[in-house]
């Protein structure tokens, strides 16, 4: 799936310690989707990542560009164990 990163998701990839691999395994097959509350072009995306101690990786993407644009992205602490 083509994507691309905005400079805060790349830096918070590098600050997070957030795998490509671990995002586009979002990317390519989401647990779960929700429509960002504020803005109807994003939508939050979550995988729960069995590499990382079985954490949730929130990846929130606008769904309206092309390709794919991701926000941004962190392991969400609120879901663990709702996935």
């Amino acid at each position: 799936m083509p994507y691309v990163l905005t400079a805060h998701a790349a830096d918070a990839m590098e600050k997070r310690n957030i795998r490509r691999e671990w995002l586009e395994s979002v990317l390519v097959a989401p647990g779960r989707k929700s429509p960002d509350l504020v803005d109807s072009s994003l939508e939050h995306w979550l995988r729960i990542i069995p590499e990382h101690d079985n954490r949730v990786l929130r990846v929130i993407v606008n769904i309206q560009a092309n390709p794919l644009r991701v926000v941004t992205l962190y392991f969400d602490r609120t879901v663990r164990g709702q996935l």
